[in-house]
């Protein structure tokens, strides 16, 4: 095993300033095997040899989640924005210091494994832009806006994104720039940082990454958690 000084300096920003509302609850709060889902996020990434330190964005409400969390880190919390992307800047203007990399991760990816943060990490070091992602395994097809098929879409080189979204921080910064300065909105780091020509090393994840969306999904990652211990 690696040592942490053997990584270059990489911060966390966790969004979790969502409102939940297609839920109906608060998707954060919900406890996986008694464990709030946003203390499970944040603790991946205390246990991640590559990450230096994090930052929550979240409600201060929220941020109570994180109460018995061992934190072996330096940990902040920053408001929410409108939007996730403001979200996003916020966390950027709250790390501590300068960092060289920046690992952005949605709140409700309860899952994520140290280990996968870690090869996400590594391939930014080495391409400056990395992204866990899965490769889409199912048969795909497109349909009309009424909700039928009109055609198949070829899924060689189709992949599902996940996070953690990994990047030279500079970079991020500037795509961001970019995003406000040409009035754009974006649903996810990958696709700000694109407009700034620089490409994106997909990383597959080796381990189970869902995001917490539908009640289903925290049955799922219920049955997931059992079985891994």
């Amino acid at each position: 095993m690696s040592s942490p000084s053997s990584h270059p300096d990489c911060a966390a920003i966790i969004v979790a300033a969502g409102s939940s509302r297609r839920m109906g609850i608060d998707k954060l709060a919900w406890p996986l095997a008694g464990v709030p889902v946003l203390r499970r996020t944040l603790e991946a990434f205390l246990m991640a040899e590559s990450i230096r330190s994090v930052v929550v964005v979240c409600p201060e409400e929220r941020w109570k989640l994180l109460d018995g969390a061992a934190f072996n880190k330096p940990v902040l919390r920053a408001d929410g924005g409108a939007e996730r992307q403001d979200s996003v800047m916020n966390g950027l203007a709250a790390l501590a210091g300068e960092v060289c990399f920046v690992a952005v991760h949605d709140g409700a990816r309860p899952l994520v494994s140290p280990q996968d943060i870690d090869a996400c990490v590594a391939a930014a070091v080495t391409h400056r832009a990395a992204a866990l992602a899965r490769r889409a395994t199912e048969t795909m097809k497109r349909s009309d806006a009424d909700g039928f098929c009109t055609e198949s879409v070829d899924r060689e080189n189709l992949w599902c994104m996940e996070t953690p979204q990994v990047f030279e921080t500079a970079l991020l910064r500037e795509a961001y720039r970019n995003v406000i300065a040409g009035g754009l909105a974006v649903t996810d780091e990958v696709s700000a940082v694109q407009q700034t020509g620089v490409r994106v090393r997909f990383i597959g994840s080796l381990h189970p990454n869902l995001k917490i969306t539908t009640p289903a999904d925290l049955s799922l990652a219920e049955a997931l958690i059992e079985q891994a211990s």
